[in-house]
């Protein structure tokens, strides 16, 4: 399967985000008394909300909606290119990633901590991370940071099995590069999938932007980390590794008396692509 997909994770992204119930003008309140309501025409005192943005409106006002709709868009928009970046540089990710240093004793292979190798996630998300405003730019710097980090500790750790069927009995002193049986990444494990929880992920991104006034960033990164939490773990059950190319010797080959044998001490080929 593909890497998790862009319009997946920013519609999560923004209805997560929507779900925090935000309302602007942040500390508004009607004032009270005739002095308001004598300022503004009808038609700007009573205005449809923009049932679309992902900020709620406090007041009817047409400026006030006219707020709610321009930050929300900014907001929006931002949520939509982080996460095509993100889905953009795992795709990336996943092309170039290989196992190596596997053992493979009989039809086992073996993939310890440190086997499955890829390049860090952070260049190739922030190539087309948001960077239009100064605050989104640090945004996507924290976000691009934790993920990446998150993402290299969770692939250092995967350990699991790999099977190669006709390395338990095979006719020759050596067996040749041969791929093994598709596994779905599931059934793989790593103690470094807590980085990956939502609120771990959330917790380093807001000491990562190191500003606690930024305006609502505990929102944001909390929609940015829930939604790519739930993308991650329906990327583990759709990919499958595979084609991961075992080889090893065959030590007890010994024909006509022994015909066939297991192998023994082989490896695997290092080869990008294994995800799939």
């Amino acid at each position: 399967m593909p890497a998790p997909q862009k319009s997946m994770l920013s519609q999560l992204g923004k209805l997560n985000f929507k779900a925090t119930a935000i309302g602007l003008p942040v500390k508004w309140t009607t004032p009270r008394g005739e002095q308001y309501t004598k300022a503004f025409a009808i038609s700007e005192l009573v205005n449809p909300p923009d049932a679309a943005s992902v900020f709620l409106v406090k007041s009817p006002n047409k400026y006030h909606v006219q707020t709610q709709r321009e930050i929300g868009k900014g907001f929006a928009d931002f949520i939509d290119k982080i996460s095509g970046a993100i889905c953009d540089g795992i795709d990336k990710w996943m092309k170039l990633t290989m196992v190596s240093g596997m053992v493979i004793n009989g039809p086992v292979g073996m993939v310890l901590p440190g086997n499955l190798t890829g390049p860090p996630l952070m260049p190739f998300i922030l190539a087309s991370a948001p960077v239009n405003t100064a605050q989104f730019m640090k945004y996507s710097k924290a976000i691009a940071q934790v993920v990446s980090t998150a993402w290299q500790t969770w692939q250092s750790g995967l350990m699991g099995q790999l099977m190669y069927p006709a390395f338990a009995a095979f006719p020759g002193p050596m067996a040749p590069p041969t791929p093994c049986v598709p596994m779905p990444l599931i059934a793989f494990s790593s103690p470094g999938e807590a980085m990956l929880s939502p609120a771990s992920l959330k917790a380093q991104m807001i000491a990562n932007l190191g500003d606690p006034d930024a305006l609502h960033h505990k929102e944001l990164f909390e929609a940015v980390a829930q939604a790519f939490n739930t993308s991650f773990t329906l990327f583990k059950a759709t990919t499958l590794v595979q084609n991961v190319l075992g080889t090893g010797p065959i030590p007890t080959f010994a024909p006509p008396f022994v015909p066939v044998g297991p192998v023994v001490g082989g490896t695997s080929v290092p080869t990008p692509g294994v995800l799939t």
